[in-house]
């Protein structure tokens, strides 16, 4: 059974910093693409990041560049992302996903992604 487990979720002002972690088991997670996404309350799921099997091949979302920093572990089998200044509108859940035999892209189908974690939350408030 793949399970993806997020962690690091949690509140914290506007400025501030946060690191996500998801965890991976079931899975070939250093042959899989895996990606960030979030999803606001009343707002539709978005991609935020992605990064490919190798971890030399990224990208962000609009929102996201210059503030978040995806990376992995595969020896870990652990996906991360950074995110600095972070601002109120950054407040969603979070959910780390994996693909098998897809490019990152953030702006591909989110029905490529075949697993999905359940979420860790992210609150930016003051």
């Amino acid at each position: 059974e793949v399970q993806l487990v997020e962690s690091g979720g949690g509140l914290v002002q506007p400025g501030g910093s946060l690191r996500l972690s998801c965890t991976a088991s079931g899975l070939d997670f250093s042959g899989a693409t895996m990606a960030w996404f979030r999803q606001a309350l009343g707002k539709e799921r978005e991609a935020v990041a992605c990064i490919a099997w190798h971890g030399d091949s990224y990208d962000y979302a609009d929102a996201a560049k210059g503030r978040f920093t995806a990376s992995r572990d595969n020896a870990e089998r652990t996906l991360y992302l950074q995110m600095t200044r972070l601002k109120p509108e950054d407040t969603a859940m979070y959910y780390c996903a994996a693909a098998i035999l897809t490019v990152c892209n953030v702006k591909g189908s989110q029905s490529s992604y075949n697993f999905w974690g359940q979420g860790t939350q992210v609150t930016v408030s003051s």
